[in-house]
């Protein structure tokens, strides 16, 4: 599982910098680039706090965060079609956000 992957994934189809993303889920700058980094994990509820300030379910992110070998049962073509589709869902909601 790659966390870190996930939310730098999240949070740059958000249009996100660090920053943005700290305020939002309330937790410091660098404590969120640790998370990217891959030099920390979080807690379960800390990665709730970055799904909320993300405005994404908690599940997206752990599913953009599992590695194929955790996600049996699926194919590799499945797993980057629906991994495609969030993020474009999410490229999509970015850019009728910046709309209003």
């Amino acid at each position: 599982m790659n966390i870190g992957h996930a939310i730098r994934i999240c949070r740059q189809g958000r249009g996100y910098t660090l920053a943005r993303l700290a305020e939002r889920s309330r937790l410091s700058v660098s404590y969120l680039s640790l998370l990217e980094q891959q030099k920390r994990e979080p807690t379960l509820a800390t990665a709730q706090q970055i799904a909320d300030g993300l405005s994404i379910p908690l599940s997206v992110l752990i599913f953009l965060a599992a590695s194929k070998q955790e996600l049996t049962g699926i194919s590799e073509q499945q797993i980057a079609h629906l991994s495609n589709a969030i993020i474009g869902l999410m490229d999509d909601t970015t850019r009728q956000q910046s709309l209003f």
